[in-house]
C-alpha cells in the first residue's frame, strides 16, 4: 500500500526515533526506560500502579491521525514545520498481530543500543528484553484503529498488561470494544466547551458532547478507569466546578492532574511558561479533592504529577 503520509513528516519522525510499524503505527523509547535501565529511576506509573519502566513499551496504532489538534501534545501535527496531510484520512489498516509483532521487533531493537553502554543496569536489562507492559498512549488516537479490541487482546494473550489512553472522542468505539485494556485512560483537559475548544482544537463536530457521552459510559467498564487531566499554564487551570462535575459524571477509579511538559512538537505552539510546576499542580489537586470528595493518595515531584482516588491505595499490576 502507497503511504498517503508526506515523506518529510517520515523522516523527521526517524530523526525524533519514532520507530515506524507497518503504514501506520510506531514505538518511542519513553525517556523513563532510558532512566530505569541507565539511572535507576522509575516513572510514576510504576510509583502508583507498578508498571516497570524497563518493561514497558511505548505505542500507538495510529500515529497519524486524531480526532483533536490539542495545543500541548507532543506530537507532529499537520500543519507543524510547514508539512501537511489529513488526520482524518484513515488507512487500510494492518492486522493487530502484525501491529502486536512490530511492535515488540521495535522495542527489542532500541534496546540493543544499551548492550553496549557502561552504565546498563544488567538485572533490569534482561527483564527489559521481555517486556511485560504497553502503554497504547504515544500519538495520535487509538480509537480510531479499527481492530483497537483485537489489539489488546493480543497483547493480553501474549502476558502484557494495557494502559489504553484516548480523548474520548468516539465513545461508540470505546463502547464497542470487545477486550477491555487493564485501564483506561480519558483525558479531561477542559472544563468546558468553550476552553475545550480553544486548548483541544476538535477536527470533528460535536466532540465535547461526544467526551461527555464517554465519561457517562466509564462506570461501565470494569477495568480501573482514569481521567487524565493536562494542566497548562495560562490556559486551562480555572473553572474547578467545570472540572469537577465532568469527575461526577465519570465516577473514575482515579483522576490524575498532570503538568502539560513542553517536549517533541508542543514547543512549536506553547512556551516553556506554559508548564505549570509540580506546586500549581498540587495546588489544583488540592482544590479538585475538595469539590469532589477524591483525596490526594500520591504524588511524584518530577513528573508534575498528583493522583487522586477514593480507593485508599492503588490496584499494582506489574508486582510480582
Amino acid at each position: 500500500m502507497e503511504h498517503s503520509i508526506p515523506t518529510e513528516l517520515l523522516q523527521v519522525l526517524k530523526k525524533h526515533r519514532y520507530h515506524l510499524v507497518g503504514e501506520h503505527s510506531a514505538v518511542k523509547r519513553c525517556k523513563w526506560l532510558y532512566e530505569s535501565l541507565i539511572h535507576d529511576r522509575s516513572c510514576y506509573k510504576q510509583k502508583f500502579y507498578g508498571i516497570k519502566s524497563h518493561q514497558c513499551i511505548q505505542m500507538s496504532p495510529s500515529l497519524f491521525y486524531c480526532t483533536q489538534q490539542c495545543l500541548f501534545c507532543w506530537r507532529a501535527q499537520s500543519g507543524d514545520l510547514q508539512i501537511k496531510w489529513d488526520e482524518m484520512e484513515l488507512p487500510d489498516w494492518d492486522s493487530a498481530e502484525e501491529i502486536a509483532q512490530g511492535s515488540l521487533k521495535a522495542q527489542a531493537k532500541i534496546l540493543s543500543g544499551y548492550n553496549g553502554h557502561p552504565k546498563t543496569n544488567w538485572k533490569k536489562f534482561t527483564e527489559a528484553l521481555t517486556p511485560r507492559h504497553v502503554a497504547i498512549s504515544l500519538a495520535g488516537e487509538p480509537t480510531l484503529y479499527e481492530h483497537l479490541g483485537e489489539l489488546i487482546r493480543v497483547f493480553h494473550r501474549k502476558g502484557f498488561t494495557t494502559f489504553l489512553v484516548s480523548n474520548g472522542t468516539l465513545p461508540s468505539k470505546l463502547a464497542e470494544l470487545n477486550e477491555e485494556p487493564t485501564q483506561l485512560y480519558i483525558s479531561v483537559c477542559a472544563p468546558n466547551e468553550a476552553v475545550f475548544k480553544r486548548v483541544c482544537r476538535p477536527q470533528v463536530p460535536n466532540t465535547w458532547a461526544k467526551l461527555n457521552e464517554t465519561l457517562s459510559l466509564l462506570p461501565s467498564f470494569r477495568c480501573p478507569t482514569v481521567t487524565r487531566m493536562t494542566l497548562v499554564k495560562g490556559h486551562n487551570m480555572e473553572r474547578l466546578d467545570g472540572y469537577a462535575e465532568l469527575v461526577e459524571r465519570a465516577e473514575p477509579t482515579y483522576i490524575e492532574a498532570k503538568a502539560y511538559m513542553h517536549v517533541g512538537f508542543s514547543g512549536l505552539r506553547l512556551d516553556y511558561s506554559n508548564m505549570p510546576s509540580h506546586t500549581d499542580v498540587y495546588d489544583f489537586a488540592r482544590r479538585l479533592a475538595e469539590r469532589t470528595g477524591y483525596r490526594i493518595i500520591d504524588e511524584a515531584a518530577e513528573s508534575r504529577v498528583v493522583l487522586l482516588s477514593k480507593l485508599r491505595k492503588t490496584m499494582r499490576f506489574g508486582d510480582p
